[in-house]
């Protein structure tokens, strides 16, 4: 069987509100039936003792005083009477001496000038009262008590009307109680409900609904929760479709690719068996394998990198490098390169440019950067500069190219990806992982990389190496 959560709730208001009522309810009024009855015996006793104040001042005006009383506490709904040292009734105001017979353990008292005082009463009345018996004492000796009496009808009355009240309040603080639990309940089930809703379209794949949030209670903390991890989808689920894309489109290309070499290859490999390649034909059949053979070698070269690299298996080692000894060095090494396509390599560094890094890596890295500069540039100038910035090391390779679209500009670093139709004949990082790993070499040295470059007007990859700890 379901049962909702509203009712959950309300049930839940209700019974705890009634249960804190009803122990309230019982406490007050056993509360306030004690002061009420404690009330009346002190009043008792005070009038009580108030008459035998005045008998023992003026012995001669007893019957005088005793009738004042007498009309006093009539008013009052209260009896009294006198009693002798032998119990015997001497005085009796209103209803009969008879009214309450005193027992033989309550007068042992009495004579030991201990007061008696009873609440309630039944047994010995007509009607239930409140007594009170006082012993009388003159010049020391126990001469009698006085016995008050007064019926408990009124003070009943009063906490009757006492428990009406609070029966009434309960009744409207219950009514009030419910509206208020329902309109919460009711508000708070309905934004679980838009939850539960939000969270079905997820679950259908819809990563792009949101739910209103706030930082008021735990459920609009859970709003935004909720929110956070469904935009962290959407990205990752963006970001899941395009490395799809681009490993489809790389897939497609490295088959190309290999295609082409492998094709290559063959052919030699069978014309020279065959006997179908003339001698003088040999040696650039040759060639032409090794260099296809090379390129192969490297598209998997890269791959092998990029992988390690991005589970952690590279192990940097470190020592300081000379950057006005390695930047002309990468220039010499790739000037013929660039001559091929009417360029010119030039490096400059200051005297104490030194950079934290492992040798071997670094290397890779300007190269890798380097290679891509002179593709997209002819007859041009490529620049690297190598400068300290306080305790920072700076590499700038800056080149006078094509440029990169502004669209491509951060698109460039992720693998697979290749900026424009003219890349895919990019003999040195062509199939889109050199920058890639230039990044995660550059992070693994702790460092950053950035570029900034304008359509038909350059490039600059601006490196950033912390010194050594």
């Amino acid at each position: 069987m379901k049962f909702r959560y509203l009712y959950q709730l309300i049930a839940s208001h209700i019974g705890v509100l009634i249960i804190a009522f009803l122990i309230l309810t019982l406490l007050f009024a056993h509360f306030a039936e004690q002061l009420i009855y404690e009330d009346k015996t002190d009043e008792l006793v005070s009038y009580g003792r108030n008459l035998m104040g005045d008998l023992s001042e003026d012995p001669g005006q007893t019957r005088r005083i005793l009738g004042e009383y007498g009309r006093v506490l009539e008013g009052r709904d209260i009896q009294f009477s006198l009693f002798n040292s032998g119990s015997a009734v001497v005085y009796s105001s209103g209803r009969p001496a008879s009214l309450i017979k005193l027992r033989r353990e309550e007068w042992d008292k009495i004579r030991n000038g201990q007061a008696i005082i009873v609440n309630q009463e039944f047994e010995r009345s007509d009607v239930g009262v409140t007594f009170t018996l006082l012993p009388y004492i003159q010049d020391g000796q126990f001469t009698g008590g006085v016995l008050l009496t007064s019926p408990i009808s009124g003070s009943r009355e009063i906490i009757s009307e006492l428990n009406r009240y609070l029966l009434w309040a309960m009744l409207a603080a219950l009514a009030a109680s419910l509206l208020l639990g329902w309109g919460l309940s009711a508000f708070h089930v309905k934004r679980l409900k838009r939850l539960r809703d939000a969270a079905s379209h997820v679950a259908s794949g819809d990563y792009s609904v949101r739910v209103p949030s706030t930082k008021a209670d735990e459920i609009g903390e859970l709003s935004a929760d909720f929110n956070e991890m469904t935009e962290r989808l959407e990205e990752s689920m963006t970001e899941i479709d395009r490395l799809e894309n681009r490993r489809r489109q790389f897939i497609a290309d490295v088959s190309h690719e290999m295609r082409t070499p492998l094709t290559t290859i063959r052919g030699t490999l069978d014309g020279l068996r065959d006997g179908m390649i003339q001698e003088e034909e040999r040696n650039r059949a040759l060639a032409l394998a090794s260099k296809e053979t090379r390129r192969l070698i490297r598209l998997v070269n890269e791959n092998l990198d990029y992988e390690k690299i991005r589970s952690g298996q590279i192990t940097l080692e470190k020592t300081e490098i000379p950057l006005d000894d390695l930047l002309p060095l990468i220039a010499e090494q790739l000037e013929p390169l660039a001559e091929e396509k009417g360029n010119t390599i030039d490096a400059i560094a200051d005297s104490d440019a030194m950079v934290f890094a492992d040798y071997d890596r670094l290397t890779q890295i300007l190269i890798n950067i380097t290679k891509n500069s002179i593709q997209f540039t002819r007859d041009g100038m490529i620049k690297l500069r190598g400068y300290m910035d306080d305790s920072i090391a700076v590499i700038e390779i800056a080149d006078t190219g094509e440029g990169i679209d502004p669209e491509d500009v951060e698109r460039i670093w992720d693998r697979f990806y290749r900026a424009g139709v003219s890349r895919t004949s990019n003999p040195f990082g062509e199939f889109g992982l050199g920058l890639s790993i230039v990044q995660q070499l550059v992070r693994l040295h702790g460092g950053t990389i950035s570029v900034e470059s304008e359509k038909d007007a350059g490039t600059i990859f601006l490196l950033r190496f912390p010194p050594k700890e």
